[in-house]
């Protein structure tokens, strides 16, 4: 085997060293340099290298040479430490290093100090030779891959105390849990094996170690002490023994010398004073988790031992001591208040430069501010410590007297300029901030590197650095997209600036789905900053990709066009094939789609209707599906009829609505749309003869009935009015809804997320299949993410949907509405009430306890119901209670109060029983009023509505579900919601019976809660409820659905 001169020289050595020595020497040297399968080692040095050279066993393992010089070094050590083999070692440098045959005895002393001090360079042979390793070891580095994650790493543990400190070397393996707590190892194991995964310090601070014989077992007995602090200085696995999982950052600190006035006498002190001629080194462990080290050497022994525990000088030798403490200045930090100290010193400026002193501990960031007043020299807390600094630069000696307010000032800048550096935990004992998260530790980065270096500069310690790039924009990258059938493949690259590496999109949208913040990790330490606008388009488009196809490209559904669009407009270039560009172009003619109102349509349309109308014939051209979210009352129907007239030359159109709303549509079609043909399924029952222009209007219930022969037929358009009613997948409705064949969906809805997102991927599985992806898939990246607060998950989300969603509020739009007041009325219960609704709720309590798992659920729910029911009368929970009902005799208070100032009022309530007690009360004071619930035929329904608005009546009960919505009730002014229902989504559509367009008094809601119950929870609920909807359509945040553990604290707290 042809071995590098270096190698030949490490083997030479070793076969020269006597048997005794060599065995240790061999299995310090050869097992990096060996492949893990080599087999057993032969006894003798001389058969060993002959071995190696023949069958040819040594390996280029990664960083082998560099481990074998560098145990080679204590080789050399033990060699030079053994009077006995000199002659030895004076044959070796002649053989290898073309020293001398023979060094003078007179030499010998010297070469053994300027061996054991690690100085070679006298011996040129053996210069030669390192630097032939030098350049194996760069060769060796440049052919291998990037070194995989450490799996074990050896983890300090040091118990400090006056007498010294004791360490103990712990094996730590790494699992997806982090690092183990570890297996101790002894140091004759340990120093034996010397295991390839030990980094540079450990050998350092292992070969501290100090060998004696023990001879009465024939062994030898190792120990290490605190000689080996000096090596493990910044070691990133050091505990402490008392708290094993508490990590210690130690670090080297500078002796220094004060001077201080002291009355007639000057006072020279050593900083820190436990540092004395006889204790050369002392470790600082003050601080539980920062341990500073401090060593005395060469001439600062001497001056130690001058100064002792303090020397105190009189004023008469003032001026000599000055001077001679002005010559001390290039041996170490000279601190004083004594201005003419600084006068026999040549003066430098203080530096008003801050540094911040940053180390990455795990996801976490230290952060201290500091000044270096002198180059070089010592760092201090800015505004605190000595004015006057004596130090030394290029090795003269120098002051500076520093300005505190100034650097006050510093300080106080660079923390408005670093919010988030400002808001972390602050350890004002050693002026330390930390990062307590891998973000917030970027973001504090990314604010101090925006300071700018002629303020403020950053330090690592040596070998850690926690890279941040960016931020990248979108001009960085660079797009190809191809059509394959109904999708896209995409291909893109991101051009960092500093180094002109690419990052693969696919690699990138990989990056930017592990980590939800404006960070992507690129390696160990390397992170990428994204800009926002950069960050939520890919964010979007990792969400709503489809995966990889065969190529390795992002596949991507047509309907993510416009979302496509904006990142290839911002983009630095984009190559499409003639299937993008296509698509591309007949998306952005879309905003040049503005149809006229059909001439039929006799009614004028409001600016934001208008608007509305041309948003849905965009879409209608486009052949994607719309949701019209405008909010209740708005006149979603109006701008739906205008739609149905400009298509209806395209063939037949669809209706479902509940059965309520399907009255109005029909009343509504026939007054602003009578060219339309009406066809009332509920009348004909058949769907024969169609023909363009033909109108079909159909309830729910019905269409869920007949739903295989509205199936059968394709329509120009299908339209689903109160789209909520398909808001669960699973039921035969939604079934029905999505095997509807039409050339444009439309899901008209003021409120398409009632209680979770899982109605939301039902309504666009409607509208447009395969946009979400399937229902687990949704789970998985938007409704989960969402529901736990996921920020970008939720922004995705609205930057997907947001082409097929239109939504205006009143306020928006309809500047001229009254205003609007909703107040909360509580009921204070009676004692008898209360005495009833806790014994209830405690027998609610027992049951659910002993009721199987499988059934708790529905006990829980039906327990709260009566709970509830209770709550709005005594006899609604039990039918032979006597106690009057406090709530029933609040409305009627409120009732009296309205009727008598002219007011008219809309009553709703979910129980119809509840209704029923007050519809007996209005009987008794002989108050005119109309009734509706589910039970009201259609005909009726309208008859009663008309009559209300004409004048007649004073009140209008309603149960919630019946005439909750497509109703207009403008004659009253009052709402009255009798209890609180668990969706408010429901609610205010209620309410927006009275307040939509036309009317013209101020509305004042009223819902009646009694205090201390269930119903206070509920309406608790109900903010974060409508958050949930806002949280896509306005931008709040989303809430996640009750389950029975919610409902069961629900029952728990709602104590009266």
């Amino acid at each position: 085997m042809n071995l590098p001169p270096a190698a030949r020289a490490v083997l030479h050595a070793l076969a020269c060293v006597p048997d005794g020595l060599s065995d240790r020497a061999l299995l310090m040297v050869l097992p990096p340099l060996l492949p893990a399968d080599a087999p057993p080692l032969p006894p003798r040095p001389q058969a060993i290298l002959r071995r190696l050279t023949e069958q040819g066993w040594l390996t280029a393992r990664p960083g082998g040479w560099r481990l074998a010089e560098a145990r080679l070094g204590e080789v050399w050590r033990d060699i030079a430490e053994q009077s006995w083999l000199w002659p030895l070692l004076a044959m070796l440098m002649e053989r290898l290093y073309d020293a001398p045959p023979s060094p003078a005895q007179a030499h010998r002393q010297d070469w053994l100090a300027r061996l054991q001090a690690g100085d070679r360079s006298f011996l040129p042979g053996l210069s030669a030779a390192h630097a032939a390793l030098a350049r194996l070891n760069a060769e060796a580095d440049a052919a291998q891959p990037a070194a995989p994650s450490v799996e074990r790493r050896l983890a300090w543990r040091l118990e400090a105390s006056d007498g010294g400190v004791a360490l103990e070397a712990r094996e730590q393996k790494h699992s997806a849990q982090g690092w183990t707590s570890g297996r101790a190892l002894s140091w004759k194991r340990l120093l034996g094996e010397l295991p390839d995964w030990l980094s540079a310090q450990d050998h350092a601070a292992l070969r501290c170690a100090k060998v004696s014989e023990v001879y009465y077992y024939g062994g030898e007995s190792y120990t290490l002490d605190e000689d080996a602090l000096p090596a493990l200085v910044g070691h990133p696995a050091l505990f402490a023994a008392e708290l094993p999982h508490a990590r210690i950052e130690l670090s080297l600190g500078q002796p220094a010398l004060v001077l201080r006035q002291q009355g007639d006498m000057l006072r020279l002190e050593v900083s820190p004073p436990q540092l004395t001629d006889a204790r050369t080194q002392w470790l600082d462990h003050s601080q539980p988790e920062h341990w500073r080290l401090y060593r005395l050497d060469g001439e600062l022994k001497r001056l130690v031992a001058l100064v002792g525990h303090g020397l105190a000088v009189p004023r008469a030798a003032r001026a000599p001591l000055l001077d001679a403490i002005s010559q001390l200045a290039p041996l170490l930090p000279i601190h004083s208040d004594l201005t003419d100290l600084a006068g026999q010193l040549p003066a430098l400026p203080a530096d008003a430069t801050l540094y911040a002193l940053l180390r990455a501990d795990g996801d976490s960031l230290r952060v201290q501010l500091r000044v270096r007043p002198l180059p070089g020299g010592r760092d201090y807390r800015p505004g605190q410590g000595m004015v006057t600094v004596v130090g030394a630069v290029d090795g003269e000696a120098v002051h500076t007297c520093r300005d505190l307010d100034a650097e006050r000032r510093a300080h106080a800048a660079v923390l408005r300029q670093c919010p988030t550096l400002a808001a972390c935990p602050h350890d004002p004992i050693i002026g330390e901030r930390v990062c307590v998260s891998i973000d917030q530790a970027l973001d504090v980065l990314a604010e101090l590197q925006a300071v700018g270096e002629a303020q403020l500069r950053c330090v690592w310690p040596a070998g850690q650095r926690l890279r941040l790039r960016g931020p990248a924009h979108a001009g960085q990258a660079r797009l190809s997209i191809r059509q394959r059938g109904d999708w896209f493949a995409v291909n893109g690259e991101l051009a960092l600036d500093d180094d002109g590496r690419l990052l693969q999109l696919r690699e990138l949208l990989t990056l930017v789905g592990q980590h939800s913040g404006r960070y992507v990790r690129l390696g160990e330490a390397d992170w990428l900053a994204l800009d926002d606008a950069l960050r939520q388009q890919l964010a979007a488009l990792a969400r709503a990709s489809a995966g990889l196809d065969a190529d390795g490209a992002t596949q991507l559904s047509r309907l993510a066009a416009p979302m496509l669009a904006q990142l290839a407009d911002s983009a630095a270039a984009c190559e499409g094939d003639a299937g993008w560009t296509a698509q591309r172009a007949r998306w952005q003619a879309l905003e040049q789609i503005s149809p006229a109102v059909p001439s039929a349509l006799r009614a004028t349309l409001r600016d934001y209707q208008l608007a509305g109308f041309h948003w849905l014939a965009r879409l209608a051209h486009w052949g994607v599906g719309a949701c019209l979210a405008d909010d209740m009352g708005l006149g979603k129907t109006m701008q739906t009829l205008a739609l149905c007239l400009l298509r209806a030359e395209h063939g037949p159109q669809l209706v479902v609505a509940p059965t309520s709303v399907a009255q109005n549509w029909l009343a509504e079609a026939a007054r602003f749309a009578p060219s339309l043909r009406l066809r009332p399924y509920a009348q004909q029952r058949a769907l024969d003869a169609l023909a363009p222009g033909d109108l079909v209007v159909v309830s729910y219930g019905l269409f869920q009935l007949d739903a295989e022969r509205f199936a059968q037929v394709h329509w120009a358009s299908v339209i689903l009015d109160e789209a909520q009613a398909i808001k669960n997948p699973d039921t035969r409705r939604a079934q029905a809804a999505f095997a509807l064949r039409a050339d444009f969906r439309l899901a008209a809805s003021g409120t398409p997320v009632e209680n979770h997102l899982g109605e939301l991927w039902s309504l666009f599985r409607f509208l447009n299949p395969g946009l979400l992806g399937s229902l687990e898939q949704f789970g998985e990246r938007f409704a989960t993410p969402i529901a736990e607060g996921d920020e970008q998950a939720r922004l995705a989300l609205r930057r997907l949907l947001q082409p097929f969603i239109l939504r205006r509020t009143k306020t928006q739009v309809l500047t001229e509405l009254p205003p609007r007041t909703e107040l909360t009325y509580r009921v204070e219960l009676s004692d008898g009430e209360r005495e009833l609704y806790e014994a209830l709720r405690q027998e609610a309590l027992e049951q659910v306890a002993q009721a199987p798992e499988h059934e708790r659920a529905m006990q829980v729910l039906a327990h709260i119901t009566r709970l509830r029911r209770l709550c709005c009368h005594p006899t609604l929970a039990l039918p032979n209670a006597t106690l009057p009902g406090s709530k029933l005799a609040a409305f009627a208070r409120l009732m009296r109060e309205l009727l008598d100032n002219g007011h008219k009022a809309l009553v709703f309530s979910q129980f119809v029983d509840h209704l029923a007690l007050a519809r007996r009360w209005l009987d008794e004071q002989g108050i005119a009023y109309h009734y509706l619930d589910g039970a009201t035929p259609a005909r009726q329904r309208q008859k009663k509505v008309e009559a209300f608005q004409g004048g007649q009546g004073e009140v209008f009960l309603i149960s919630l579900k019946a005439g909750g919505s497509g109703l207009t009730l403008t004659a009253a002014d009052y709402v009255l919601h009798l209890d609180p229902w668990w969706n408010p989504a429901v609610e205010d559509q209620a309410s927006d019976r009275a307040y939509r367009m036309g009317q013209q008094r101020p509305v004042t809601i009223y819902r009646l809660v009694a205090a201390h119950t269930i119903e206070e929870r509920i309406l608790a609920l109900h903010a974060a409820k409508r958050e949930l909807a806002d949280a896509l359509l306005a931008g709040g945040d989303a809430s996640a659905r009750l389950d029975t553990d919610a409902l069961l604290a629900l029952l728990r707290e709602a104590s009266a």
